[in-house]
């Protein structure tokens, strides 16, 4: 297992300090903010445990209220809002420096039977004839901005493989979709919440970008502001996030400085085994940002 899987594996466990209360270390990526999905995944991990072994989680909504300061602990209060027969609800605060920065509502249930039907995986061919991500970003990390060189070469707890990567330097319109393969870059505890975790931890990957495929533009362009304001997902059928899963996103919209988008996650036996959405900020600047 690398060591920087291992790293996010012991913040995602994160430290009780007090009944309800969590806190968590922050994973710096380079770019001196925390990490979206980090927070996602540490608030579905402190929600988890204060819920019954027998209750699963099968949704979360979350809103991301400020940027995260990557040198400070994260916060985390969990509310016991409803504990049912079937259905357990939890809502997570995170906070730093005594203000919230995130919040998310998490719904948990017992295992049943019922009806059963789901999409199909698209057609998209093997990761393993596809070349990993990173390395294909090493290839032009020279003719990246300097702060984000140093991004390219950082070891990830993640292999991803793009299905329909977008040459360097390209900026013609395209359409709003894209596929990639992703697992986890060594093997996992067998704990199904635990790979939950890790799953709201990826989500955020590549994601809100793809609202910016149509119109020509990158979130490393110097005039764009690009942000996460809320995010969902919906946990289907169980998997493992150390064998390859197939993300499928599209962009059905863009409007008022805001894009779309929506996800479909697929086993690699075919199974959907989640849904994911996001909403953000996608805002063109006449001038260069700092």
């Amino acid at each position: 297992m690398s060591e920087v899987l291992n790293q996010l594996i012991d913040l995602l466990a994160l430290e009780k300090i007090e009944e309800n209360l969590f806190r968590g270390q922050s994973q710096d990526l380079g770019w001196g903010r925390v990490f979206g999905g980090q927070v996602l995944g540490q608030a579905l991990s402190a929600a988890v445990q204060t819920v019954p072994e027998d209750r699963k989680p099968h949704s979360l909504h979350a809103y991301f209220l400020r940027s995260g300061d990557v040198n400070l602990p994260v916060i985390y209060e969990v509310d016991r809002i409803r504990d049912g027969r079937s259905f357990t609800t939890r809502r997570v605060v995170a906070i730093q420096k005594g203000r919230a920065i995130f919040n998310m509502s998490a719904s948990f249930q017992i295992e049943e039977s019922g009806f059963e039907h789901a999409d199909k995986m698209p057609d998209a061919p093997a990761p393993e004839t596809l070349q990993n991500d990173q390395d294909r970003v090493l290839e032009y990390a020279a003719k990246l901005p300097d702060y984000l060189s140093g991004l390219a070469a950082r070891r990830r707890p993640f292999e991803v493989r793009v299905c329909d990567p977008v040459p360097f330097g390209d900026l013609s319109p395209k359409k709003a979709q894209r596929m990639y393969w992703f697992r986890a870059a060594g093997e996992l505890p067998d704990n199904l919440a635990f790979h939950q975790y890790m799953l709201a931890y990826i989500s955020d990957y590549s994601f809100l970008t793809t609202s910016l495929l149509p119109h020509g533009e990158t979130w490393i362009s110097p005039n764009m502001q690009v942000a996460t304001l809320d995010h969902a997902m919906w946990f289907h059928r169980p998997f493992k996030l150390d064998e390859f899963l197939l993300h499928v996103i599209d962009s059905p919209s863009a409007s008022g400085a805001r894009g779309l988008v929506r996800g479909r996650v697929f086993s690699r036996d075919g199974q959907l085994v989640a849904s994911t959405t996001q909403e953000g900020l996608i805002r063109k600047h006449d001038k260069a940002r700092s």
